[in-house]
């Protein structure tokens, strides 16, 4: 029975860390009276936040067992060895001041940056709903909110109480829907508190963000860049310098002509451009007197593809236009309730320009 019960348990999986609480050492003791079984839970720190979700789930775990009546489990949380010991497991012998593993050779990892030439184009709402398209694929997915002054991707997830987990000095990213998260204002002391850096604390956040922070196995990285051209954009083209780009605009040449800027810096830094993303594209209509749809262009058109042809004769290869998403009210509507617009109009056309935007990527 305990043989059956271990193996129970090694299908528990640690939400913040992704790997089976059997591995993690996180099992201290088992137990079993006749149909009664006693587990004993060590969690990686005090007062964990996803203490009751792992409760929950050695419960259930345990409880299926054929002659299992009764399951009790108590928590307890590791001493200073054993989260060395969890450490040491998860990043093996790193030095303190921790590599950049997405840019170690060999790794595996997509690192994705989301770049606009500008602010306002919805480039933060593109990066989270095309992280749940990804993830929605089967792949796992982070997002990390590199635009540290105006941090926006916990609002847009509704991650404001959100306080990532510390094990032995690696930052445990918020796990959501099946992504694994990391933003400046998850450590914010309060909502309204202002960050007001110079470059270098800038460079040392991103530092952190990439090496201290355990990301897993990661299929994509995807990186939610500042607007514009500034320190950050050009700290993380030297941090990773295998990262591809994605820019995105909107449809007026006024937005395009910025949005060319973004993508020059990326290729300035020898970082690939993969494609062009042209938000807010166009109103969908539907006419009450002929009944059909009808296309909108509410601000102008032609953006996104002026900005695609216009990288791909500056770099020397084709950068695409990947896709025009269209506008739905609903998107505001989304982000002011903190859940992403696609796990709320799973389908409805811009859904649709996400999906299959997820697939040509």
């Amino acid at each position: 029975m305990e043989s059956a019960v271990r193996a129970a348990l090694s299908q528990v999986i640690d939400p913040e860390i992704r790997k089976p609480i059997t591995e993690l050492g996180m099992v201290d003791s088992i137990a079993i009276t006749g149909t009664e079984v006693d587990v004993h839970i060590l969690l990686t720190i005090p007062g964990c936040p996803l203490a009751a979700t792992i409760e929950q789930d050695v419960q259930q775990a345990v409880a299926a067992l054929d002659g299992v009546d009764t399951v009790n489990v108590t928590l307890g949380a590791m001493n200073d060895e054993q989260r060395a010991a969890v450490r040491e497991k998860l990043q093996g012998d790193r030095p303190a001041d921790n590599p950049i593993p997405f840019a170690q050779e060999g790794n595996t990892t997509r690192v994705i940056l989301v770049s606009s030439g500008k602010g306002g184009v919805g480039k933060s709402s593109l990066t989270v709903n095309l992280a749940l398209a990804i993830a929605e694929r089967g792949q796992r997915v982070g997002i990390l909110d590199a635009d540290i002054y105006g941090h926006s991707v916990i609002n847009l997830l509704g991650l404001y109480e959100a306080e990532p987990t510390a094990v032995d000095g690696m930052i445990l990213p918020i796990p959501y829907m099946g992504m694994s998260v990391i933003s400046i204002g998850m450590f914010k002391s309060s909502r309204d508190q202002v960050i007001a850096w110079r470059g270098p604390m800038l460079d040392r956040a991103l530092q952190q963000f990439l090496g201290d922070v355990f990301w897993g196995d990661l299929d994509v990285l995807l990186i939610d860049l500042p607007p514009g051209t500034g320190d950050v954009a050009l700290s993380l083209g030297h941090k990773l310098p295998n990262a591809e780009v994605l820019v995105v605009t909107t449809p007026q040449s006024g937005a395009a002509e910025v949005a060319e800027r973004a993508g020059v810096m990326a290729a300035m830094l020898e970082q690939k451009l993969i494609g062009v993303v042209e938000n807010m594209s166009y109103l969908p209509y539907v006419c009450p007197n002929c009944g059909a749809e009808h296309r909108v262009d509410v601000f102008a058109a032609g953006g996104g593809a002026e900005v695609a042809a216009a990288l791909t004769q500056r770099v020397g290869y084709e950068v695409p236009l990947l896709a025009e998403l269209p506008i739905d009210p609903q998107l505001s509507v989304s982000a002011d309730r903190g859940i992403p617009y696609l796990a709320l109009n799973p389908e409805s056309p811009v859904a649709a320009a996400l999906k299959t935007l997820a697939e040509r990527l």
